[in-house]
Protein backbone atom coordinates (compact mmCIF):
# COMPACT_ATOMS: atom_id res chain seq x y z
CA UNK A 1 0.00 0.00 0.00
CA UNK A 2 1.08 3.42 -1.20
CA UNK A 3 1.56 6.40 1.40
CA UNK A 4 -1.19 8.19 -0.55
CA UNK A 5 -3.04 4.99 -0.06
CA UNK A 6 -2.17 4.72 3.51
CA UNK A 7 -2.66 8.80 3.76
CA UNK A 8 -6.20 8.40 2.20
CA UNK A 9 -7.63 6.16 4.64
CA UNK A 10 -6.42 7.80 7.52
CA UNK A 11 -8.21 10.99 6.86
CA UNK A 12 -11.22 9.26 5.50
CA UNK A 13 -11.40 7.67 9.36
CA UNK A 14 -10.49 11.34 10.62
CA UNK A 15 -13.51 12.12 8.55
CA UNK A 16 -15.91 9.56 9.50
CA UNK A 17 -15.18 10.19 13.07
CA UNK A 18 -15.48 13.51 13.04
CA UNK A 19 -19.14 12.87 11.68
CA UNK A 20 -20.15 10.28 14.15
CA UNK A 21 -18.80 12.96 17.45
CA UNK A 22 -21.15 15.55 15.00
CA UNK A 23 -24.08 13.08 15.50
CA UNK A 24 -23.63 11.72 19.17
CA UNK A 25 -26.03 11.97 21.50
CA UNK A 26 -24.52 13.04 24.95
CA UNK A 27 -28.14 13.58 26.59
CA UNK A 28 -27.71 10.47 28.43
CA UNK A 29 -24.30 10.53 29.34
CA UNK A 30 -23.89 10.22 33.56
CA UNK A 31 -20.77 12.14 35.10
CA UNK A 32 -19.98 9.92 37.89
CA UNK A 33 -17.49 11.15 40.83
CA UNK A 34 -15.54 8.45 42.34
CA UNK A 35 -12.59 9.57 45.30
CA UNK A 36 -9.05 7.98 44.61
CA UNK A 37 -7.44 9.48 47.85
CA UNK A 38 -6.21 12.41 49.50
CA UNK A 39 -7.30 15.43 47.80
CA UNK A 40 -8.03 13.50 44.46
CA UNK A 41 -11.43 12.52 42.69
CA UNK A 42 -11.83 11.26 39.20
CA UNK A 43 -15.08 11.98 36.97
CA UNK A 44 -16.36 8.61 34.70
CA UNK A 45 -18.17 10.06 31.69
CA UNK A 46 -17.42 9.61 28.33
CA UNK A 47 -13.61 9.96 27.07
CA UNK A 48 -11.15 9.91 29.38
CA UNK A 49 -11.04 9.74 33.14
CA UNK A 50 -10.97 13.61 34.53
CA UNK A 51 -8.83 13.88 37.42
CA UNK A 52 -9.44 16.31 40.03
CA UNK A 53 -7.66 17.94 43.07
CA UNK A 54 -9.99 19.75 45.13
CA UNK A 55 -10.02 21.71 48.51
CA UNK A 56 -10.32 25.09 49.74
CA UNK A 57 -8.43 26.69 47.25
CA UNK A 58 -9.99 25.70 44.21
CA UNK A 59 -9.31 22.63 41.76
CA UNK A 60 -7.03 21.62 39.49
CA UNK A 61 -8.33 19.94 36.54
CA UNK A 62 -6.89 16.76 34.35
CA UNK A 63 -8.52 16.63 30.84
CA UNK A 64 -12.09 17.64 30.18
CA UNK A 65 -13.72 14.52 27.45
CA UNK A 66 -16.23 16.19 25.18
CA UNK A 67 -17.47 20.05 24.81
CA UNK A 68 -21.09 18.77 24.60
CA UNK A 69 -20.47 17.62 28.49
CA UNK A 70 -19.21 20.27 29.51
CA UNK A 71 -22.23 21.34 31.73
CA UNK A 72 -22.69 18.33 33.32
CA UNK A 73 -18.92 17.96 34.58
CA UNK A 74 -19.21 21.54 36.25
CA UNK A 75 -22.24 20.23 38.27
CA UNK A 76 -20.33 17.17 39.09
CA UNK A 77 -17.45 19.29 40.17
CA UNK A 78 -19.70 21.67 41.75
CA UNK A 79 -21.24 18.85 44.24
CA UNK A 80 -17.67 18.23 44.81
CA UNK A 81 -16.52 21.46 45.70
CA UNK A 82 -17.74 24.96 44.82
CA UNK A 83 -14.43 26.61 44.50
CA UNK A 84 -13.57 27.71 41.15
CA UNK A 85 -11.33 25.56 38.57
CA UNK A 86 -7.94 27.17 38.77
CA UNK A 87 -5.91 24.78 36.23
CA UNK A 88 -7.06 22.46 33.71
CA UNK A 89 -4.30 20.37 32.18
CA UNK A 90 -4.50 18.23 29.11
CA UNK A 91 -2.76 14.72 29.36
CA UNK A 92 -2.55 14.75 25.08
CA UNK A 93 -4.35 16.01 22.16
CA UNK A 94 -7.02 13.83 21.60
CA UNK A 95 -11.00 15.04 21.45
CA UNK A 96 -11.98 12.77 24.24
CA UNK A 97 -9.24 14.34 26.87
CA UNK A 98 -9.20 17.72 25.27
CA UNK A 99 -13.16 18.50 23.81
CA UNK A 100 -14.03 20.81 26.66
CA UNK A 101 -11.31 23.30 26.68
CA UNK A 102 -12.96 25.67 24.26
CA UNK A 103 -16.13 26.16 26.83
CA UNK A 104 -13.63 26.49 29.86
CA UNK A 105 -10.71 28.44 28.09
CA UNK A 106 -13.87 31.20 27.50
CA UNK A 107 -14.99 30.72 31.07
CA UNK A 108 -11.32 32.06 32.15
CA UNK A 109 -9.48 28.51 32.81
CA UNK A 110 -5.97 28.58 32.66
CA UNK A 111 -5.10 25.27 30.48
CA UNK A 112 -1.58 23.98 30.25
CA UNK A 113 -0.30 21.31 28.53
CA UNK A 114 3.54 20.23 26.73
CA UNK A 115 4.22 22.55 23.79
CA UNK A 116 3.56 19.69 21.56
CA UNK A 117 -0.02 19.70 21.99
CA UNK A 118 -0.70 23.10 21.67
CA UNK A 119 0.94 22.87 18.40
CA UNK A 120 -1.50 20.06 17.22
CA UNK A 121 -4.48 21.50 19.12
CA UNK A 122 -3.63 24.77 16.81
CA UNK A 123 -4.35 23.18 13.63
CA UNK A 124 -7.55 22.50 14.21
CA UNK A 125 -8.85 24.26 17.14
CA UNK A 126 -10.26 27.38 18.07
CA UNK A 127 -7.80 29.44 20.32
CA UNK A 128 -9.90 29.51 23.01
CA UNK A 129 -8.82 25.92 23.23
CA UNK A 130 -5.79 26.23 22.85
CA UNK A 131 -3.33 26.20 26.39
CA UNK A 132 -2.44 29.38 27.39
CA UNK A 133 0.78 27.91 29.88
CA UNK A 134 3.14 25.23 27.82
CA UNK A 135 6.31 23.32 28.91
CA UNK A 136 8.52 20.95 27.26
CA UNK A 137 9.49 19.14 30.69
CA UNK A 138 8.00 19.59 33.93
CA UNK A 139 5.70 22.03 36.23
CA UNK A 140 4.38 22.11 39.31
CA UNK A 141 1.33 23.34 41.07
CA UNK A 142 0.69 24.10 44.55
CA UNK A 143 -2.50 23.93 45.59
CA UNK A 144 -4.76 22.78 48.36
CA UNK A 145 -1.49 21.56 50.10
CA UNK A 146 -1.27 19.07 47.17
CA UNK A 147 1.36 19.19 45.17
CA UNK A 148 0.64 18.52 41.27
CA UNK A 149 3.66 17.37 39.57
CA UNK A 150 3.15 17.51 35.69
CA UNK A 151 6.12 15.56 33.73
CA UNK A 152 6.78 15.09 29.74
CA UNK A 153 7.22 11.58 28.82
CA UNK A 154 8.62 10.14 25.66
CA UNK A 155 6.21 9.76 22.69
CA UNK A 156 4.33 7.14 23.64
CA UNK A 157 0.33 7.19 22.89
CA UNK A 158 1.13 10.97 21.40
CA UNK A 159 4.11 13.04 20.84
CA UNK A 160 2.69 15.16 23.74
CA UNK A 161 2.04 12.85 26.57
CA UNK A 162 2.43 13.84 30.23
CA UNK A 163 1.89 11.88 33.92
CA UNK A 164 0.66 14.33 36.55
CA UNK A 165 1.29 12.73 40.06
CA UNK A 166 -0.44 14.11 42.70
CA UNK A 167 2.74 13.80 45.02
CA UNK A 168 0.57 14.33 48.17
CA UNK A 169 -2.12 12.22 47.98
CA UNK A 170 -0.04 9.30 46.04
CA UNK A 171 -1.57 9.20 43.00
CA UNK A 172 -0.48 9.68 39.12
CA UNK A 173 -2.76 9.91 36.71
CA UNK A 174 -1.29 8.45 33.47
CA UNK A 175 -3.40 10.01 30.42
CA UNK A 176 -4.16 6.98 27.70
CA UNK A 177 -0.17 5.11 27.66
CA UNK A 178 -2.41 3.18 30.48
CA UNK A 179 -5.48 1.90 30.27
CA UNK A 180 -7.42 -0.90 31.25
CA UNK A 181 -9.86 -1.25 28.88
CA UNK A 182 -7.81 -2.01 25.40
CA UNK A 183 -4.57 -3.12 24.35
CA UNK A 184 -2.07 0.40 23.86
CA UNK A 185 -3.14 2.24 21.33
CA UNK A 186 0.23 4.09 19.71
CA UNK A 187 -1.05 6.58 17.54
CA UNK A 188 1.57 7.01 15.09
CA UNK A 189 -0.35 10.11 12.87
CA UNK A 190 -0.03 12.14 16.07
CA UNK A 191 4.11 10.91 16.87
CA UNK A 192 3.31 7.73 19.34
CA UNK A 193 5.97 5.59 19.50
CA UNK A 194 6.11 1.57 20.18
CA UNK A 195 9.52 2.43 22.09
CA UNK A 196 8.16 5.59 23.49
CA UNK A 197 5.39 3.73 25.15
CA UNK A 198 7.82 1.11 26.99
CA UNK A 199 9.53 3.67 27.89
CA UNK A 200 6.50 5.55 29.41
CA UNK A 201 5.47 2.84 31.00
CA UNK A 202 8.24 2.30 32.55
CA UNK A 203 8.70 5.85 33.75
CA UNK A 204 5.24 5.38 35.70
CA UNK A 205 6.63 2.26 37.59
CA UNK A 206 9.48 4.16 38.72
CA UNK A 207 7.12 7.20 39.67
CA UNK A 208 5.06 4.78 41.68
CA UNK A 209 5.00 3.26 45.28
CA UNK A 210 3.61 0.16 46.30
CA UNK A 211 0.50 1.91 47.99
CA UNK A 212 0.60 4.74 44.54
CA UNK A 213 -2.93 4.55 42.92
CA UNK A 214 -2.77 5.11 39.06
CA UNK A 215 -5.71 6.52 37.22
CA UNK A 216 -5.70 5.66 33.52
CA UNK A 217 -6.47 7.47 30.98
CA UNK A 218 -9.42 4.91 30.58
CA UNK A 219 -10.70 2.06 32.90
CA UNK A 220 -10.73 1.74 36.73
CA UNK A 221 -8.34 2.32 39.60
CA UNK A 222 -5.03 0.59 39.24
CA UNK A 223 -1.86 -0.22 40.94
CA UNK A 224 2.40 -0.09 40.37
CA UNK A 225 1.54 -4.40 39.73
CA UNK A 226 -1.12 -3.94 37.17
CA UNK A 227 0.88 -1.28 35.07
CA UNK A 228 3.34 -3.77 35.24
CA UNK A 229 1.31 -6.40 33.73
CA UNK A 230 0.31 -4.27 31.30
CA UNK A 231 3.81 -3.73 30.19
CA UNK A 232 4.64 -7.30 30.15
CA UNK A 233 1.98 -7.97 27.93
CA UNK A 234 3.48 -5.45 25.28
CA UNK A 235 6.94 -7.02 25.89
CA UNK A 236 5.32 -10.53 25.20
CA UNK A 237 3.39 -9.83 22.17
CA UNK A 238 6.76 -7.43 20.37
CA UNK A 239 8.57 -11.17 21.37
CA UNK A 240 6.28 -12.85 19.05
CA UNK A 241 5.51 -10.45 16.21
CA UNK A 242 9.70 -9.81 15.83
CA UNK A 243 10.59 -12.38 14.22
CA UNK A 244 7.33 -12.97 12.22
CA UNK A 245 8.23 -9.31 10.88
CA UNK A 246 11.65 -10.36 10.26
CA UNK A 247 10.83 -13.49 8.55
CA UNK A 248 8.91 -11.35 5.83
CA UNK A 249 5.37 -12.31 7.09
CA UNK A 250 2.71 -9.91 6.03
CA UNK A 251 -0.11 -8.31 8.24
CA UNK A 252 -2.22 -10.41 7.38
CA UNK A 253 -0.18 -13.56 8.51
CA UNK A 254 1.05 -12.14 11.51
CA UNK A 255 -3.32 -11.16 12.68
CA UNK A 256 -4.16 -14.87 11.59
CA UNK A 257 -1.48 -16.06 13.79
CA UNK A 258 -3.01 -14.60 16.15
CA UNK A 259 -0.05 -13.47 18.70
CA UNK A 260 -2.49 -11.47 21.58
CA UNK A 261 -4.33 -14.45 22.04
CA UNK A 262 -3.60 -14.71 25.84
CA UNK A 263 -4.79 -11.07 26.04
CA UNK A 264 -7.89 -10.83 23.72
CA UNK A 265 -10.44 -11.46 25.96
CA UNK A 266 -9.32 -9.14 28.64
CA UNK A 267 -8.39 -6.02 25.95
CA UNK A 268 -10.56 -6.66 23.10
CA UNK A 269 -9.70 -6.51 19.39
CA UNK A 270 -5.98 -5.98 18.66
CA UNK A 271 -5.87 -4.82 15.35
CA UNK A 272 -5.11 -0.92 15.72
CA UNK A 273 -2.17 -2.34 18.71
CA UNK A 274 -0.79 -5.27 16.08
CA UNK A 275 -0.98 -2.37 12.90
CA UNK A 276 1.64 -0.36 14.91
CA UNK A 277 3.26 -3.17 15.87
CA UNK A 278 3.80 -4.47 12.44
CA UNK A 279 4.45 -0.98 11.01
CA UNK A 280 7.24 0.11 13.73
CA UNK A 281 8.88 -3.41 13.92
CA UNK A 282 9.95 -2.35 10.22
CA UNK A 283 6.84 -4.58 8.52
CA UNK A 284 6.05 -3.69 4.63
CA UNK A 285 2.47 -3.03 3.26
Amino acid sequence: MSLIQRTSIVLAILSLSSAAYAQRDFSNVEIVPHHVAGSVYYLEGQGGNIGLSIGDDGVVMIDDQYAPLTDKILAAISELNDGEIRFLINTHVHGDHTGGNENLGKQGVLILARDEVRVRLAAQAPAAALPVLTYNDTITIHLNGEEVHAFAVPPAHTDGDTFVHFITSDVVHSGDVFRTTAFPVIDTNNGGTLKGTLQALGNLIAVAGPNTKILPGHGNISSREDVMGFRDMVLDVVAKVEPMVESGMSYDQIAAANPTEAYNDRYGDPERFLRALYSELGGEN
